[in-house]
């Protein structure tokens, strides 16, 4: 069974039954990861120069394909009526703010309730204008790559249309940062995917270390 990469936006909660979700038609052939080391602190002891400041910044590109031939050859009816539009739209979604309106009816039906009800009076208290929230997003690849990011530039190349002009082939470029979340972040799937990728590599490492120790264990001579 082949494991398929995907992006999954989420709201920073546990994920509700029905999250955004694109999962990749055909896995990128390849993945550029760009390592940014920060700077090293220069001071003029040792110790100063050796302690750690910054953290390693890491940036992902790839190029995702999405083609309709599949879908139409199996006659689906979603594919039939918008090619790959939906999710070229999801994918769009992911990097488009979302605004908060929870409770923000009701905030406003209040505010003209005091505005209109006996006793108002110009020293009400203001409301809070509701803001707009970038969604959060979780990009996995693999069983051991589970990555809270921001999606940095997204490119989309629509390349055949049907007679309606939907979509039905696109080559999409994307542009991923990792998020460095800090103990204080609200975003429990997001610490937590990061402390289980963070897992992951160290014990892959420990899997190399072993292997490089038998490799140099056999060449000893006997």
């Amino acid at each position: 069974m082949l494991l398929r990469g995907a992006l999954i936006e989420y709201s920073g909660g546990p994920i509700g039954p029905i999250p955004n979700v694109v999962i990749f038609q055909f896995n990128p052939e390849a993945l550029t990861r760009t390592l940014q080391i920060p700077q090293r602190p220069t001071g003029a002891t040792q110790r100063e120069t050796t302690q750690a400041g910054e953290k390693t910044f890491e940036r992902i590109t790839f190029k995702a394909h999405f083609s309709a031939a599949d879908m139409l050859g199996e006659g689906k009816t979603l594919a039939q009526l918008f090619g790959i539009g939906p999710q070229l739209a999801a994918l769009e979604k992911m990097v488009s703010p979302s605004a908060k309106i929870a409770g923000a009816i009701g905030a406003a039906i209040d505010a003209i309730g005091d505005a209109l009800g006996p006793g108002g009076s110009d020293d009400a208290p203001a409301q809070p204008i509701p803001r707009e929230t970038y969604p959060r997003i979780l990009f996995i690849w693999g069983a051991t790559r589970v990555l809270p990011v921001t999606i940095d530039s997204m490119s989309i190349s629509e390349l055949e249309y049907d007679a309606i002009l939907n979509p039905l082939r696109a080559e999409v470029d994307i542009t991923l940062s990792v998020i460095a979340v800090d103990e204080c972040s609200d975003d429990v799937l997001a610490k937590g995917a990061l402390e289980y990728s963070t897992i992951a590599k160290e014990a892959q490492a420990i899997a190399n270390l072993a292997n490089t120790a038998q490799q140099a264990f056999e060449l000893i001579p006997l």
